[in-house]
């Protein structure tokens, strides 16, 4: 047997495998991947829009006021800010982009947000 014969049959048998074991088929590879692209437009947004440049500036300003850190960070598509046990992320979804309030390890309230509205009042409604 060749080595590009061996090859391609212990792939075959590790696909077979993974298919058995509960692992991704093509299905949901496919899914998966209509899903990211349908959220794309939104993500971009999210991710080099004036709302989300604002939004850093307000909560970093609300963080400085109340002498609390704000942790930023992009996990994957999602923007998440943590102060405290407080945590508001904003993912998007192929209808836009949804708020998720977080207090601790319960999320508290989504809404839609308005990426042509008001950052500083997100953060506020955040921050309570």
């Amino acid at each position: 047997m060749s080595f590009l014969d061996n090859l391609e049959s212990n792939l075959k048998s590790m696909e077979a495998r993974d298919e058995a074991q509960g692992g991704r088929t093509q299905q949901d590879r496919a899914a998966e991947r209509a899903q990211a692209l349908a959220i794309a437009p939104w993500a971009e947004k999210l991710r080099k829009g004036a709302f989300t440049e604002e939004l850093l500036r307000q909560a970093t300003r609300l963080g400085h006021a109340r002498r609390t850190k704000v942790r930023i960070s992009w996990i994957g598509s999602v923007l998440r800010l943590e102060a405290a046990e407080r945590r508001l992320e904003l993912r998007p979804t192929p209808e836009g982009i949804v708020a998720v309030f977080a207090e601790g390890q319960v999320e508290q309230k989504t809404r839609p947000v308005d990426l042509e509205g008001s950052a500083e009042a997100l953060v506020r409604e955040w921050a309570g």
